[in-house]
């Protein structure tokens, strides 16, 4: 039986997506609330990416070089990096680099790769609507 809702507490993807494919809601921090993204600014996207866990600045791998995270596929997708209200990348991963909460750091919240300039990506489930 397959699961149509993405994660618990999570709202529908109605009340999220407009008809034209764009976010309905403010996109804000999980933790501290801080505004990411104001509605309309986002398109929202399939594309499978994988983020390491959320934590705090410090370490994004495990003891044995592993990394801890996820592999998710729902997205908002951003064209300009100033299309952002509020949002810090991490240093150089290979050619990545994370998006996290500038306010409270935590993260990472979503993606971007240094050979494309123009796709964002923040993941649905590392974020709140509002």
């Amino acid at each position: 039986m397959e699961n149509q809702q993405e994660s618990k507490g999570s709202p529908e993807r109605s009340e999220l997506v407009s008809e034209d494919g764009k976010n309905l809601k403010a996109v804000v921090c999980q933790r501290c609330g801080s505004k990411v993204l104001c509605p309309g600014m986002a398109v929202f996207t399939h594309n499978q990416l994988f983020l390491p866990s959320m934590r705090k600045k410090s370490g994004l791998s495990n003891a044995d070089g592993s990394e801890d995270g996820d592999t998710l596929t729902a997205h908002w997708l951003v064209d300009d990096m100033f299309g952002f209200e509020n949002v810090g990348f991490t240093k150089d991963v290979g050619r990545i680099k994370y998006l996290i909460c500038a306010d409270c750091e935590i993260g990472p919240i979503g993606w971007h790769c240094l050979d494309d300039k123009k796709k964002y990506y923040v993941a649905l489930d590392r974020v709140n609507h509002e």
